[in-house]
């Protein structure tokens, strides 16, 4: 008898000890995960954070890449518990393929784009209709994010469009999957200008604005956010009403965002 109690006993021990890991790796696997712009990365990443040490939770998952890409994974059935887009053309499309909860959908945040040129460049030039941007980039190239998909690049395009520089740059520029990855272009000066928006220049110590679009030049940017219509986590919403709240907000406007919600001074 006292061996079968022991051996039970052992036995108990043996599943205690590979359950907790189990439990772990389970509690792992739950955590929040969220699909965000590229250039909210140094906000957010700052706001993650902040969440995950006042809420005593995991520390959210984030991937970062171009809305367009995230948008597409979304409608392949990526696992995601909230969408931040950069602009609402994308949002929109993963609301049209029912892939978000429409009564979470919010308009964020705001931004401008600005043209770049590495810190020690001696280009000056005023972006205004009729400016002479290829006469600016020389022999170079324009660093963009992908003009046809990407809110950066498309915003970028429907500027130059407006201030009727397009056809002289068109078959000059340098498309990148997004529009940080267009930032590094002209830190490495490997661009001698680029198109990015306002809050990626400012975190970026190699390049300097040189001129700033007029918002009437292109649609309003704006960053919609949304909890996504698959999602299971009981965090989702916190968080986004965290990202609505005071906290954030004073992330976000470091960072050189425009806050569009009015915020939440308990969180």
């Amino acid at each position: 008898m006292g061996l079968s109690i022991g051996r039970r006993s052992l036995l108990g021990l043996v599943l205690a000890s590979t359950a907790a890991p189990l439990a772990a790796a389970k509690a792992a696997d739950a955590s929040l995960v969220i699909f965000a712009a590229a250039s909210l990365k140094n906000a957010l990443d700052e706001i993650a954070g902040g969440w995950a040490k006042e809420a005593g939770k995991a520390r959210p998952k984030i991937s970062y890449a171009a809305s367009s890409a995230l948008a597409r994974q979304l409608e392949q059935g990526a696992p995601a518990d909230i969408f931040i887009s950069a602009d609402i053309d994308w949002m929109d499309y993963v609301a049209k393929k029912g892939l978000i909860r429409d009564e979470t959908r919010v308009n964020l945040l705001g931004n401008k784009i600005v043209l770049i040129a590495p810190r020690d460049s001696k280009t000056t030039i005023e972006v205004k209709p009729g400016f002479d941007l290829a006469k600016a980039l020389g022999d170079g190239k324009l660093a963009m994010a992908n003009v046809d998909a990407v809110p950066a690049g498309k915003y970028g395009k429907a500027a130059l469009q407006k201030l009727g520089a397009w056809d002289g740059v068109k078959g000059r520029i340098a498309q990148a999957d997004n529009v940080r990855a267009a930032l590094v272009l002209v830190a490495r000066g490997e661009a001698p200008l680029g198109i990015v928006y306002s809050t990626d220049a400012a975190v970026e110590p190699d390049v300097k604005i040189i001129g700033t679009f007029p918002d009437d030049s292109h649609k309003p940017i704006i960053y919609p956010a949304a909890v996504t219509k698959e999602s299971k986590s009981a965090d989702a919403r916190p968080f986004l009403d965290f990202l609505k709240g005071s906290k954030a907000r004073i992330a976000f406007e470091k960072q050189g965002f425009t806050v569009l919600v009015k915020s939440n001074s308990s969180t």
